[in-house]
C-alpha cells in the first residue's frame, strides 16, 4: 500500500503535506524521473526553486503524473521560490512568472523568498549584494495573490528577528520558513517561535546530506547521525532505517521535512515514516546529538546587514 504523508493547516487554512520531496541537484531526466517515482509511492509535496534550474522538469513529472491519471493538480502542493537577483519590488511579477511558466501549471501552491538577501548581476556577470530590504520585496510578493496564480506565501533562511518584521510590516503573515533543519541543527528555539506565530518550519537538508561529518570529535558526535548508535538503536527498536529515525524525529519536533533524492528506493523509504512515532525519551535522546553546526552558510552573504545565521536563531 502507497505510504500517505499526513496535512498541516497552514495559518491561512490551506494544507500542506507533512513530507515534500526537495530537488535540489536533481537535474534533467534524473529529475524528471524523481520526482514521478515520489508521486508513484505517495508524495503530495513537491519543493523546488529558480535557483535549482529545475523547474521545467519538475513541472513535466507533475504533468506526465496528471495524463496518466495518477493525480490530479489539486492533490500535488508545489513549492518554489524567488531568488535573490529580484528582490527589487519591480523584478517580483516577473520572476514569479518565469517559474509559472518552467513549471507549465494553473498555479504555484507556496512561492517562497529564497533568502533575505537581495543581490544583482552586474554586466560581467558578477553577482553583486544590493540593500533591498525584504519587507519591500514581500509586500510585492503580497500583490501576487491577487492573481490567483500563488495560493500561499512563505520566506527561507530568516531568524527569528527577520521573520518579525515580516510579520509585522506586512500584510499577509508568511505560511512557512524554510530553514536547514537537522539532528545536528534542530532549530527547536525558531521552531518554538514559528508555532507560536502560527508559522509552520520547513526543514531542508533533514538527513544533514549523506556522506558529510560535523562537530567536535567527541566519538559520537563525530559520525554521520546516521552511524550513531543513538540513531541506530531506535531505528533497530522499530525496524526502520536511521533515515527513516531522524526524518520521523523532525515530524515529532514539528517540522515539514523535505529530503532529496534521486534514488527510487531512498525515495520510497523516506517517505514511510507515519506508522510509528518516536516516544518523548527518544527525542530527547536525539535532541543531545544537536551541535548547532550549519551545512549551508551562505559565506557570500556574511557582510550583508541581513545576513540572517550570526543570530542566536
Amino acid at each position: 500500500m502507497d505510504a500517505k504523508a499526513t496535512l498541516v493547516t497552514l495559518n491561512n487554512g490551506k494544507k500542506m503535506p507533512v513530507l515534500g520531496l526537495g530537488t535540489y541537484n536533481l537535474r534533467g531526466q534524473n529529475c524528471v524521473d524523481a520526482v514521478k517515482t515520489a508521486i508513484d509511492a505517495g508524495y503530495r509535496h513537491i519543493d523546488t526553486a529558480s535557483l535549482y534550474q529545475n523547474e521545467a522538469e519538475v513541472g513535466q513529472a507533475i504533468r506526465e503524473k496528471i495524463a496518466d491519471g495518477t493525480i490530479k493538480r489539486e492533490d500535488i502542493f508545489v513549492t518554489t521560490k524567488l531568488w535573490n537577483t529580484s528582490h527589487e519590488p519591480a523584478q517580483v511579477r516577473e520572476a514569479f512568472d518565469a517559474s509559472l511558466s518552467k513549471l507549465n501549471v494553473d498555479y504555484v501552491d507556496l512561492y517562497l523568498m529564497h533568502s533575505p538577501i537581495g543581490a544583482t548581476v552586474d554586466s560581467n556577470g558578477t553577482t553583486v549584494l544590493t540593500d533591498v530590504d525584504y519587507v519591500t520585496t514581500w509586500k510585492a510578493m503580497e500583490q501576487l495573490l491577487d492573481t490567483g496564480l500563488v495560493r500561499s506565501l512563505g520566506v527561507s533562511n530568516f531568524n527569528s528577528e527577520q521573520l518579525r518584521r515580516v510579520l509585522e510590516n506586512g500584510s499577509v503573515a508568511p505560511v512557512t520558513n524554510q530553514v536547514e533543519c537537522h539532528v545536528r541543527l534542530n532549530q527547536k528555539k525558531l521552531i518554538k517561535f514559528c508555532k507560536d506565530r502560527n508559522v509552520i518550519v520547513t526543514a531542508y537538508s533533514p538527513l544533514y546530506r549523506p556522506g558529510s561529518t560535523l562537530g567536535p570529535e567527541d566519538g559520537q558526535s563525530s559520525k554521520h547521525p546516521m552511524e550513531d548508535a543513538r540513531v541506530v538503536e531506535i531505528a533497530e527498536r522499530y525496524k526502520k532505517t536511521p533515515a527513516q529515525v531522524l526524518l520521523r524525529y523532525l515530524v515529532d519536533i514539528g517540522t515539514v521535512p523535505i529530503p532529496k533524492s534521486g534514488n527510487p528506493d531512498r525515495i520510497r523509504q523516506n517517505l514511510n515514516i507515519f506508522d510509528f512515532a518516536l516516544t518523548p525519551a527518544e527525542v530527547v535522546t536525539l535532541d543531545a546529538l544537536n551541535t548547532g553546526e550549519r551545512l549551508v552558510k551562505f559565506e557570500m552573504g556574511l557582510a550583508h546587514p541581513f545576513y540572517p545565521f550570526e543570530a542566536e536563531f
